[in-house]
């Protein structure tokens, strides 16, 4: 089959079912990349970028991949970065739309961002609770959570954004002027997420122990670490039936029955009709970490 050129990416067995059997193709995931790049882009672009790539598709092994390569494409930047060990490597970047369809290209599904930017790595701008419940949590407990977090973080004086995961649960999103260490924003969350385990241990972990998690919810503060990333808005998740992780308004996270609401149909109608951006504003916040 002819490659499929889309913004002009060629993309090759475009036909490839990726999602398994009667599941969206290589050229669909292409074409959904393209029509939602103008919402996702905001929060992608010139930032580092871990990837996970799929190979033969959400049925076979996928894997992450955060350091450049040349035959990513010539619209995948590079980054030369500090590493634990002291040494450099060059991590990946993209800035338009050509840059996210070459990722797709070379069989990307996921898209996982840093909360800094290329300039200045060090001085995270964007911090992130993810949400993560225990099987057998109800939705309505999650939504619970989500709006607590909200509430304590409005008692700091910061506003605070939210979306699906894809997943089980959600995603509470903090934009913040940059500045402040690494250290200081890992110690904010982690500050938030012992506060509510204290008044809720019936219903809240803080700790990642998967033995301690049962019927509970894990309020993951754990991302907000250099290097660390979390999944962007509007990305597909590389699992069965295509789920997306979709920014929402707060008033709309009820009327959801779980974290995968949204599959590629729904993003693609949603990003067709929405008038507004649910998470308007946001780039133009001017707030400080407490």
């Amino acid at each position: 089959m002819e490659p499929l050129i889309v913004d002009g990416v060629a993309i090759t067995h475009p036909d490839r079912e990726v999602f398994g059997d009667g599941g969206p193709t290589k050229g669909d995931v292409a074409t959904y990349y393209e029509a939602v790049a103008p919402h996702m882009l905001p929060e992608l672009r010139g930032r580092p970028l871990s990837v996970v790539r799929c190979p033969r598709g959400t049925s076979g092994a996928c894997f992450f991949q955060k350091h450049h390569a040349s035959a990513l494409g010539r619209h995948v930047k590079a980054v030369a970065l500090k590493e634990k060990d002291g040494g450099d490597a060059e991590y990946l970047y993209v800035d338009d739309v050509e840059g996210v369809l070459e990722l797709v290209q070379m069989n990307t599904l996921e898209f996982h961002p840093w909360g800094a930017r290329v300039d200045k790595p060090d001085q995270p701008d964007r911090l992130i609770f993810d949400i993560d419940p225990s099987e057998g949590v109800d939705w309505k407990a999650i939504v619970a959570c989500a709006r607590e977090i909200r509430e304590r973080l409005q008692g700091q004086g910061l506003e605070s954004f939210v979306r699906t995961s894809g997943g089980k649960g959600l995603h509470v999103v903090v934009p913040f002027r940059r500045g402040p260490a690494w250290g200081k924003v890992k110690a904010f969350c982690e500050g938030i997420a012992d506060a509510m385990v204290a008044d809720s241990p019936q219903g809240y972990i803080a700790e990642a122990s998967k033995a301690k998690r049962e019927g509970l919810i894990f309020i993951d503060w754990l991302r907000n670490t250099r290097g660390a990333t979390s999944v962007t808005g509007w990305s597909l998740r590389a699992r069965p039936g295509a789920p997306v992780a979709m920014p929402l308004r707060w008033d709309e996270i009820a009327r959801l029955k779980g974290g995968g609401a949204f599959d590629m149909a729904k993003a693609l109608k949603r990003a067709r009709s929405s008038e507004t951006d649910p998470w308007e504003g946001i780039a133009s916040l001017k707030q400080a970490l407490p």
